[in-house]
């Protein structure tokens, strides 16, 4: 199979596109062709070793992909043929993946694969467990999502106006912003501005935001603690921005506010249960038609840099894949 390799950490994160043999599924694991990989802001850490998990070396990076199951192992309760999808540990920036059977999720009929690994993979599992878990969103609250027209962020205002609330959204592009309305945000600001906060009060009536989520951190996530309401809650999603903010104790006093951490991850592996949960929750609303992943772009695996590119850059909008297609499973 063709697959990309990270063999040395460096600080541009170089990966070498290889031929490797193809992966043989032990117990419990399965092997799927993979048929979209996402692409994620992880990843883009994980191959410059500044993710808190570093895979020994040398490893294929990539942390969720959807397929056909083309092999099983023992014990497996998936069979080949069925399209799956799941979040793995690495791997995914190939054209076969080894999956555990334990967290595959069969792709439902008449959702196409990229959807399904979009709607079932990281983002929106990950905004559906901070909003809803977390943060215990409630109708007519208002939700501020930074980063809104990416993939985690397009996902969170998704889910909060399915939940009956009112999102404020920024962005750091004009283009962007336009992308937040389309999705529904009532109100868009760029985060790049320096009086992004007081817009946002000037939206709430001078409250501010009931539930800020934030996957930018850094002078964004420092300065969301303006723009939170009496009781508000901040989700520390991710630092996008490039470093964790260091928040003043003295501002959550002032606003009885409260800080969550959301590390989905690792809620997922502590209580499988509650990933079924998650999923099904995203499904039923997928099937009312209130959920429709934001795809901002598919490219092929050999293009698998520059995807990454883009999305460190912060000029990638919705959910980046890569769709790799195996030659001996092309069809003439």
């Amino acid at each position: 199979m063709r697959c990309w390799v990270v063999e040395a950490i460096t600080d541009e994160g170089r990966m070498v596109l290889a031929e490797r043999p193809d992966p043989v599924p032990g117990p419990g694991e399965l092997l799927v062709l993979v048929e979209a990989a996402g692409v994620n802001f992880a990843d883009t850490l994980m191959v410059r070793g500044r993710y808190q998990r570093k895979p020994a070396l040398p490893f294929v990076p990539g942390i969720e992909v959807s397929g056909e199951v083309v092999a099983a192992g023992p014990g497996c309760a998936r069979a080949p043929g069925e399209r799956v999808c799941a979040s793995i540990p690495t791997g995914g920036f190939a054209e076969l993946a080894l999956m555990p059977d334990a967290a595959a999720t069969v792709i439902p009929t008449g959702v196409p694969a990229d959807a399904g690994l979009v709607l079932l993979g990281v983002n929106y599992p990950t905004a559906w467990y901070a909003l809803h878990r977390r943060a215990g969103i409630r109708p007519g609250e208002t939700v501020l999502v930074h980063a809104a027209a990416g993939g985690v962020g397009s996902a969170a205002v998704q889910i909060a106006l399915a939940a009956g609330c009112r999102v404020i959204a920024t962005a750091g592009s004009p283009e962007k912003l336009d992308v937040c309305r389309r999705l529904g945000a009532e109100v868009a600001v760029s985060y790049e501005e320096p009086g992004w906060v007081e817009a946002v009060r000037e939206a709430t009536g001078g409250v501010g935001a009931d539930v800020i989520y934030d996957p930018v951190g850094g002078r964004v996530g420092l300065d969301s603690l303006r723009a939170l309401a009496w009781h508000g809650r901040l989700l520390v999603v991710g630092f996008a921005g490039g470093a964790p903010p260091e928040l003043p104790a003295n501002r959550l006093l002032l606003k009885e506010g409260t800080v969550l951490g959301v590390f989905w991850g690792e809620v997922k592996k502590r209580d499988p249960t509650l990933l079924r949960e998650v999923q099904d929750s995203l499904l039923a609303l997928q099937a009312e038609g209130r959920l429709d992943p934001l795809i901002g772009g598919r490219l092929p695996l050999d293009e698998a840099p520059a995807a990454l590119a883009q999305l460190a850059g912060r000029r990638s909008v919705g959910k980046l894949l890569l769709t790799p297609r195996r030659r001996d499973h092309q069809t003439p």
